[in-house]
């Protein structure tokens, strides 16, 4: 981006330099078009000015002659010239914008001013300290001037910042873009910010903002901004690439709901291609099935047969039902509530917390009354599952007996398992 605008403004010292100005009397030949400078020793002035090799030279030649003569015709191609040799200084910084500042307030629409103007002031935004109290007024003059820019783009009849369209558009909607996104408008900033990002696709200072832009949504955007969040960790410095890579991965398996998948995400952000679809989480249908494929019905947990008998499709459910359907099952679980011939039993871990039942265990004979454990108590019991409704969930298991030592292996405990949201 740096190496685009400085071609963007200093281009036009070559340009003004070869075209120079006429003075009263002098030959037109082809500069017939060029402007008129009446006065041989302001012309004269001019034309040493521009003409002088040494940077620092030019600098004084172009300050004396704007100094002298205020007014002259050549004033806005001497403030161009004289922005461009500013910029070219190790330190020029503030002399260059001061220099654009008034090279617009002498022509409204002059691109190249605007340019320096919403670029700087947005990079310097970008580069100040957490509590700068000037960022905040730099990215309002960075906005200001990418508006009044984009504004004047259409109108020129320059050749040259005709060509230069596309280098000026992206100057110009990055600068409304981030002031956008600081001011927590998403929306202006993804529109601005996209077809700069998509302009310069390396361009950590554009591309990192965008992925802001995108995640910070109300909803988020994931599958935009994963993608450019990995683009961000691709193209960032060497000091950031470590802590944008773990944001960005982080998001990835937030939507994901792991990282499976992620290399391949960042492997095709590093080369660059075309932007790739990021998987969502698995439903709950498919991580029911999963879990079928993964591990047999007499090996799982109560939890997840609760979750696969309440989210699976109906193979799924069948396939964990036949197999536990009947058998006797040890396992521990909390009393929610207990009657003599049946008590209501949270057995997973979420139901625990909840306290509410997910088991239904009826006995062939009356408890007694002594051995009834109170309400909220975890205890040991064995029961054979003889029917279940999904949704909610409830699980009844008839010949239903307590199990005062610890229940022979495998025993059945309370895990939780979560849908992926």
């Amino acid at each position: 981006m740096k190496t685009i605008l400085l071609t963007v403004v200093l281009g036009v010292a070559v340009g003004t330099g070869a075209q120079g100005a006429q003075a009263q009397g002098q030959p037109a030949a082809s500069q017939s078009a060029a402007p008129v400078i009446k006065d041989p020793a302001e012309y004269n002035a001019y034309v040493a000015a521009i003409q002088q090799k040494d940077n620092n030279a030019k600098i004084s030649g172009l300050e004396a002659f704007l100094t002298q003569y205020p007014n002259s015709i050549m004033k806005n191609q001497a403030l161009e010239i004289l922005m461009g040799a500013y910029q070219a200084q190790p330190n020029g910084t503030r002399k260059t914008l001061e220099t654009a500042a008034k090279l617009v307030a002498s022509d409204t629409c002059n691109l190249r001013g605007l340019a320096t103007l919403a670029y700087y002031d947005r990079i310097l935004a970008q580069n100040a300290a957490a509590n700068d109290p000037n960022a905040a007024s730099e990215l309002t003059d960075a906005k200001k001037y990418g508006e009044q820019g984009l504004e004047c783009l259409p109108k020129t009849t320059d050749a040259e910042m005709i060509k230069m369209k596309p280098q000026m558009e992206s100057i110009f909607n990055s600068a409304i873009g981030l002031a956008d996104l600081s001011a927590k408008d998403n929306a202006g900033a993804i529109k601005y910010l996209r077809p700069a990002a998509d302009a310069n696709p390396t361009d950590f200072t554009v591309i990192y903002p965008l992925a802001l832009a995108y995640l910070t949504s109300n909803p988020p955007d994931y599958q935009n901004g994963i993608w450019f969040a990995a683009r961000a960790a691709a193209t960032a410095p060497p000091a950031a690439q470590a802590g944008v890579e773990k944001y960005a991965r982080a998001q990835y398996r937030n939507f994901h709901a792991g990282e499976d998948g992620w290399a391949d995400v960042l492997a095709a952000a590093k080369a660059n291609g075309p932007q790739v679809p990021i998987k969502p989480a698995p439903t709950p249908a498919e991580q029911a099935h999963n879990m079928v494929l993964q591990t047999t019905p007499d090996k799982m947990d109560f939890a997840t047969w609760e979750f696969v008998l309440t989210n699976g499709a109906q193979a799924d459910q069948d396939a964990v039902w036949n197999v536990i359907k009947g058998k006797a099952i040890a396992m521990n679980g909390t009393v929610i509530s207990t009657e003599p011939e049946q008590f209501l039993i949270a057995g997973s871990s979420d139901d625990i917390d909840a306290k509410k039942a997910d088991i239904t265990l009826k006995f062939d004979e009356k408890v007694p009354a002594k051995l009834i454990p109170k309400d909220g108590a975890s205890f040991d019991f064995q029961g054979e599952p003889s029917s279940y409704t999904p949704n909610p969930f409830m699980m009844t298991m008839d010949k239903g007996r307590l199990v005062n030592t610890k229940p022979a292996t495998p025993t059945h405990h309370s895990t939780t398992h979560k849908a992926a949201q």
